[in-house]
């Protein structure tokens, strides 16, 4: 019975298929032989035969400790996953008549927003007879850009959606 084989897991000992590998020694040493003799070659350091570069030109197997050498991924893996940063778009709501002291207070919110590397969304919500004060919420978002211009860049202009007006920055890279 042969159990199935995990596709991210590389190919030890006697699941190497190839009839030649280029064998790394612990040592460092290198050289093209047979498998059988590669795994007597491991079985004299006492470790695994682990294909390291199966894709290559005879395969790359390396005399290692096979449970050392999976920790030691899965440890660069996570290293690598906690270094990784998903852009969220946070959004900022704002009505016409939006007080200034209000408009101090999301623009330094964005601020922050922006400098953790994350997208704003700045959106006007007009409601009733605000519809009348379309340039007036552009004039804020046009203010709201200005003042954030040394942080981030206008990625969609200010835009009509129903009754809201929409506006995108993301961060520049600087």
């Amino acid at each position: 019975m042969r159990r199935k084989r995990d596709d991210d897991r590389p190919r030890v000992n006697n699941e190497i298929r190839a009839s030649k590998v280029r064998l790394i020694k612990p040592d460092e040493d290198h050289e093209i032989v047979s498998v059988e003799r590669a795994l007597q070659i491991a079985e004299s350091f006492d470790m695994d035969l682990v294909e390291v570069a199966p894709n290559a030109k005879p395969p790359v197997c390396k005399v290692i400790d096979f449970g050392k050498f999976m920790y030691e991924k899965k440890k660069k893996e996570k290293e690598a996953k906690k270094k990784q940063h998903t852009i969220q778009v946070k959004e900022l709501r704002f009505r016409p008549t939006t007080d200034d002291h209000d408009l101090e207070f999301k623009t330094r919110h964005a601020r922050e927003f922006l400098e953790g590397g994350d997208k704003v969304k700045a959106t006007v919500q007009f409601r009733g007879r605000d519809m009348l004060y379309t340039e007036q919420g552009e004039e804020l978002l046009q203010n709201l850009a200005e003042e954030l211009s040394d942080v981030s860049k206008i990625e969609s202009k200010p835009t009509m959606e129903g009754r809201r007006m929409i506006m995108v920055l993301s961060p520049s890279k600087d």
